[in-house]
């Protein structure tokens, strides 16, 4: 059996992790969207939060299954039973970070391959940070990330309006 993890912190889940998701999903019996627990940041959703989020917006594609993780990605693909990492990359910038992971991953788990998705380049620019960042300033995400994401970020942000939501 051909299992992947795509290891983030997904917070929130845009739509540019969605089409990495879907594409990944295609190439392996199973995908594994691991949802990292990371302690250095203060992340906007709770890593359950996190976690229920992806599987409201993955349960369409039945070999994607999505658990939280803590510590390294290789071990926990370990833990799983995997034999590969799906990345993505934006851009050039993400990449020398990227290939640096990777290596050091394949260094540290020989098992484990990295393989890189590039972003589908209507979703390019799109990360978390910028979702949460547009949001704040009640600028429209509906672009950004599903109809159901959008409505969670700006009632976590804490809008006193309520925004219209396009395509709910």
């Amino acid at each position: 059996m051909k299992r992947a993890v795509y290891p983030g912190s997904f917070d929130p889940v845009t739509k540019g992790h969605l089409d990495i998701i879907e594409r990944a999903a295609d190439l392996v019996d199973e995908l594994i969207v691991g949802v990292l627990n990371n302690n250095e940041k203060t992340p906007l959703f709770s890593v359950e939060e996190r976690v229920n989020m992806l599987k409201d917006v993955t349960s369409h594609i039945p070999n994607v299954r999505v658990e939280a993780f803590s510590g390294l990605s290789v071990d926990f693909c370990k833990k799983c039973g995997a034999s590969f990492l799906v990345r993505g990359l934006r851009a050039v910038t993400d990449f020398e970070y990227e290939l640096q992971m990777a290596q050091t991953n394949r260094s540290l788990e020989r098992g484990v391959d990295t393989l890189f998705f590039t972003t589908a380049l209507n979703y390019a620019y799109i990360s978390s940070t910028v979702v949460k960042e547009v949001a704040s300033y009640d600028g429209d995400i509906s672009g950004f990330v599903p109809p159901q994401i959008a409505e969670r970020v700006y009632a976590r942000i804490g809008h006193t309006k309520q925004r219209e939501v396009k395509g709910v």
